[in-house]
């Protein structure tokens, strides 16, 4: 997520960075330079933005345009394997943030980029191979629900503790301490800045973890229950009012 000086340095359109974080690491809002392909090769990460909050699984990447503003929090431990593209590179690719649809091969690619060296030849084997990749990107972007997120520090801090377990029941009053808000000033304020309550935005989070989960190939059963429903049944029919189509047809497609 923070990339060292020297990878951010090198006269190479494309510099790749691993590296490894334990679950609930939090890498609080920043910026790049360089545009980022955030691919996390095992592990579930919820990356916030500007636009909202999306929970980005294994079989996803998330494109972020150069100066973009960011938050990352690891919902498990999380192999992290970055790319990052300098300006010149980047034509033909998003000018805003997306999920990005990691097909069999562009992971196959992504890897192999982990091993090339800072300052590889251009022409050479490594700088085609760094060509492609940003080849197998163009194109391969999904959409998938993104959850409103506060700009209140705060209400963030609510957020993140809610995101980190999904079936827990913390009521208005352990919430608003959480927040270390009034009742009425959270659900005030928290209204005014994600455009919902704090419950239909609790009842959104589930749904858009559900997305991730079906995405890594989970039942709808299985993300049901992960998430804190009750009967795959009163889930099915919440995603489909929430999102318009079916779990089941979400996991066809891959997307919404």
């Amino acid at each position: 997520m923070r990339p060292s000086l020297a990878c951010l340095a090198t006269p190479r359109p494309v510099a790749a960075l691993a590296d490894e974080y334990p679950e609930g690491f939090l890498d609080p809002r920043h910026r790049h330079g360089r545009a980022q392909l955030l691919y996390a090769a095992s592990g579930t990460m919820a990356v916030t933005t500007d636009a909202g909050c999306t929970v980005v699984p294994p079989q996803r990447a998330l494109w972020l345009p150069a100066g973009v503003e960011h938050e990352v929090l690891c919902r498990s431990p999380v192999s992290l394997r970055t790319l990052y593209v300098d300006d010149a590179a980047v034509e033909g690719l998003p000018a805003a943030p997306c999920v990005i649809e990691v097909s069999p091969l562009l992971r196959a690619l992504i890897l192999e980029a982990m091993a090339v060296d800072a300052e590889y030849e251009v022409d050479g084997r490594d700088g085609r191979l760094m060509r492609l990749v940003l080849d197998e990107i163009r194109g391969k972007a999904v959409r998938m629900p993104t959850l409103p997120m506060p700009r209140d520090e705060r209400l963030m801090r609510l957020c993140r503790t809610l995101l980190a377990d999904l079936r827990g029941s913390e009521d208005l009053d352990r919430c608003a301490i959480i927040a270390g808000m009034g009742r009425r000033t959270l659900t005030r304020t928290f209204r005014e800045q994600c455009g919902m309550s704090l419950g239909s935005w609790r009842q959104q989070a589930r749904l858009v973890s559900a997305c991730a989960r079906l995405t890594e190939g989970c039942t709808v059963t299985r993300a049901a229950c992960e998430v804190g429903y009750e009967s795959p049944s009163a889930f099915s029919a919440m995603f489909q009012r929430a999102f318009g189509t079916t779990p089941s047809a979400f996991m066809r497609r891959g997307g919404v």
